[in-house]
């Protein structure tokens, strides 16, 4: 389904692609130690939306769909390999252990004949081996995005899916005009830490599960195509578009995960914490804008540090909370939130976060003139009342002055030579920072 050609850990793009950025939403990896049960692979992941799903090693077998003679309809994703792993055997590590393993699966596909389109979409948190066989100190893990599209003419397509959109710049038809693997977190052996980064996350799982297969739960039977849910972007689809007209889509996936017993805490993950506030007509405006990724309701997450506690909301069950307070902040100052996620995962235990508050700055300008080997700087900080110390660097950390100006708008003149900086980073002596590319100028 997802074997990698011609080598597992390839990375194969035939087509000129642009990648609109995706979302990473896994929070957590299991930190070993870990067992030769699992090939010594990490026993379990953990989405931003709190669900974990283990190495999905076992054999148990769908009791929606009925399996054929050699074929079983399993709830994983096994992969038989002839001299490497027999399904029909114990697994054993390494003797007879698969090449490829899965803790989480999604496939979908779009046929139609008639348009000349017949695309497979896969992604993948996969576990393999840097020598494709079974080898103890090979294990590496990555998240994986595939799109192979057979396409009737040239031109430029667009394909929507869960975990981003992707441009392709197209010069011929033909078969697998469109084919992208993107493998992301491919690591030192043991180290299973850069899938955190990769493109897949959080899981998806099936509108109609979790499924229960005796003592084992899953969030999706890959025997079935079904609509799902779990997008960071609410785009639980795969959709092309292209030229005359081509636009097609499913909202049909089949699904693999093993739901772990593992009991861990709720994720809490910062976005921004920052404060501003002005004077206007002799009247102070404060407010205080609180940002974090946590799983959706019926979770809950909540601003403890004031009286009374202020409750976030989050709108499209894709995890992104946020909450305004109109408190004047005494700063520096710390907020501390809280996240619960146990009516959704009872053995989720709640999460305290302590975050630090901090002024919003803005550059608006960073250019540089070659002419004259001038660089000018100019950014705002949001805390008009009281202005903090704005203080510039290279974007490799070379120090190159504080901005002037009594108000919030400040700025800095500076002469460089023989070569720009690539960017700039302004910091604020109350926390915040930003950072632009320099724009470079006659």
């Amino acid at each position: 389904m997802l074997r990698p050609i011609p080598h597992p850990l390839a990375v194969a793009i035939f087509a000129g692609m642009l990648q609109i950025p995706a979302q990473a939403a896994l929070n957590a990896v299991d930190p070993g130690p870990y067992n030769l049960a699992n090939g010594n692979f990490a026993g379990w992941y953990q989405d931003s939306h709190g669900r974990t799903l283990d190495l999905c090693l076992t054999k148990a077998v769908s009791s929606r769909v009925a399996g054929a003679p050699g074929a079983p309809a399993y709830m994983c994703t096994l992969l038989p390999t002839p001299g490497v792993f027999d399904d029909t055997q114990p697994i054993a590590f390494p003797t007879n252990f698969p090449d490829e393993a899965f803790w989480f699966t999604a496939d979908a596909a779009i046929v139609d004949a008639a348009r000349g389109i017949d695309l497979s979409y896969g992604t993948a948190i996969e576990a393999a081996f840097a020598a494709e066989e079974p080898v103890e100190g090979d294990q590496v893990s990555f998240a994986r995005v595939r799109i192979r599209v057979d396409v009737p003419t040239a031109g430029t397509y667009v394909v929507t899916h869960p975990y981003g959109v992707e441009v392709f710049d197209v010069p011929a038809g033909g078969r697998r005009a469109i084919n992208m693997t993107r493998d992301i977190g491919i690591a030192g052996a043991g180290d299973f830490s850069g899938a955190l980064k990769g493109d897949v996350g959080p899981f998806l799982r099936s509108v109609n599960g979790p499924y229960t297969e005796g003592s084992e739960r899953f969030i999706g039977d890959p025997n079935l195509d079904e609509r799902v849910t779990g997008s960071p972007f609410n785009t639980n689809f795969v959709r092309i578009e292209g030229p005359g007209g081509i636009d097609l889509r499913t909202e049909l996936f089949s699904i693999s995960g093993k739901l772990s017993d593992v009991a861990l805490p709720t994720p809490l993950m910062p976005q921004r914490t920052t404060y501003s506030r002005r004077t206007e007509n002799g009247d102070l405006h404060a407010q205080q804008d609180v940002f974090v990724m946590a799983p959706p309701p019926p979770a809950a997450v909540t601003l403890t540090s004031q009286t009374p506690n202020l409750n976030l909301t989050e709108a499209n069950g894709t995890g992104a909370w946020y909450a305004q307070s109109v408190l004047n902040p005494n700063v520096p100052t710390t907020l501390v939130l809280t996240a619960d996620n146990s009516v959704a995962i009872p053995t989720s235990s709640l999460t305290t976060a302590n975050l630090p508050l901090t002024d919003l700055v803005t550059i608006t300008q960073a250019e540089y003139h070659l002419s004259t080997g001038q660089l000018t700087l100019v950014a705002s900080t949001s805390d008009e009342t009281s202005p903090p110390a704005l203080t510039a660097h290279t974007g490799n950390g070379t120090l190159l002055g504080n901005l002037s100006g009594n108000g919030a708008v400040k700025t800095l003149s500076t002469s460089l030579s023989p070569i720009p900086p690539a960017k700039v980073q302004v910091t604020s002596a109350n926390g915040g920072s930003d950072s632009e590319d320099v724009v470079l100028v006659p």
